[in-house]
C-alpha cells in the first residue's frame, strides 16, 4: 500500500506536466474557410508574416518598454520588461518548435534587453540600444 502512495505523485506529476505540454502546443490559430479574398490574402499575409505565429503582444510589450526607456524610466521599464519575460517564456512550448532558430535569435535578443534594464546602474543610452535591437529583431520576423 505504502508503495502505490510514493508511485501516485511522480505519476501525476508526469501527467501533468505532459497535459500541459500538450495544451500549450495546441495554441495554433484557427483559419476562418468562408472568408472572402480579401480576407483570405490577409489571413495568409499574416500567417506568412512570422514562422512563429502573431508575435504582435510580445512586440507590443517590447514597444511599451522602449518608450519608458525613451523618457528615461528606467524602474517602470525593468517591470514592464519582466512582463514580457513570463509572457514568452509561457509561449515557449507553443512557439518554439514552429521555428527554433528564430524563436533564439527573439529569445537571445530579450534577454539582451533583460540584461541591460537589470544592470545594478542601468544606463539609458545601452537600454535604448538593447530596446532597439529587440524591435527591429521582431519586424525582422515578420518577412
Amino acid at each position: 500500500m505504502r508503495s502505490v502512495q510514493h508511485l501516485i505523485r511522480p505519476v501525476a506529476i508526469i501527467a501533468s506536466i505532459f497535459l500541459l505540454g500538450i495544451a500549450a502546443g495546441c495554441s495554433k490559430p484557427v483559419d476562418n474557410p468562408k472568408g472572402n479574398a480579401s480576407s483570405s490574402a490577409a489571413s495568409s499575409q499574416r500567417q506568412a508574416g512570422s514562422k512563429l505565429g502573431d508575435l504582435s503582444e510580445f512586440r507590443s510589450i517590447a514597444a511599451d518598454v522602449a518608450v519608458l526607456v525613451a523618457k528615461n524610466d528606467l524602474p517602470g521599464a525593468k517591470t514592464r520588461i519582466k512582463d514580457l519575460e513570463t509572457t514568452w517564456d509561457s509561449a515557449e512550448a507553443g512557439i518554439k518548435p514552429r521555428a527554433a532558430s528564430d524563436w533564439h535569435v527573439l529569445d537571445k535578443a530579450i534577454d539582451r534587453a533583460l540584461a541591460a534594464l537589470r544592470d545594478g546602474s542601468p544606463k539609458q543610452a545601452d537600454c535604448q540600444a538593447s530596446m532597439d535591437d529587440l524591435l527591429k529583431a521582431f519586424d525582422s520576423m515578420k518577412g
